[in-house]
């Protein structure tokens, strides 16, 4: 299996994790707080550090690392099996008018798969490239917080709820991280 997009050491990564299809799953409030909450979980229970973060409807950036003989790539496959789960749940058991087709194609996308799998709610992997610059973090933590922008969803990055560009100044937050000042000077 190659590694070239994956986390294979304790470094800080940029990572995005995509929903197959890029369904976008994460435009239900209930589904943006699950991925809250979850990433809350890693980060006090499985030594998660997220230096900044932006849940988008179909995607979610990180820049984060592992703690200290810790590997990220277990955190991030429990993230995803765990919150493929629950999201799977919350569609069955709460509101969604999209309910069927969501998992008519969640199942669709299991057909192929040699192990028994149900549903299928995040790509395969993830793609993470190693943070091996403070230019490079800027880079990313710059691209990360301007997407919702660059969707139109909000006009100023800090106005996006589910991002930690509310962190990087100073507003009340879904998510505390670990703010980088010195990278951003």
């Amino acid at each position: 299996m190659s590694t070239k997009y994956k986390a294979i050491d304790n470094q800080c990564y940029f990572i995005t994790i995509t929903t197959v299809g890029w369904i976008d799953i994460f435009t239900r409030l209930n589904q943006k707080n699950l991925i809250i909450s979850s990433l809350r979980y890693c980060q006090e229970e499985k030594g998660l550090e997220i230096y900044a973060y932006c849940l988008m409807h179909s995607h979610l950036h990180m820049i984060c690392r592992a703690k200290e003989g810790i590997k990220l790539s277990d955190i991030i496959r429990d993230f995803k099996k765990f919150t493929s789960k629950k999201i799977i749940k919350t569609i069955l058991n709460e509101p969604e008018s999209r309910r069927e087709w969501m998992l008519r194609y969640f199942k669709e996308v299991c057909s192929h798969l040699k192990r028994k799998q149900e549903y299928k709610v995040w790509q395969d992997g993830y793609h993470a490239e190693v943070a091996y610059s403070n230019f490079f973090i800027k880079e990313k933590i710059n691209y990360i917080h301007e997407n919702p922008v660059k969707d139109k969803i909000v006009e100023f990055a800090e106005d996006y709820i589910f991002s930690s560009a509310r962190n990087y100044v100073g507003l009340d937050n879904e998510l505390e991280v670990i703010v980088l000042q010195e990278i951003l000077m």
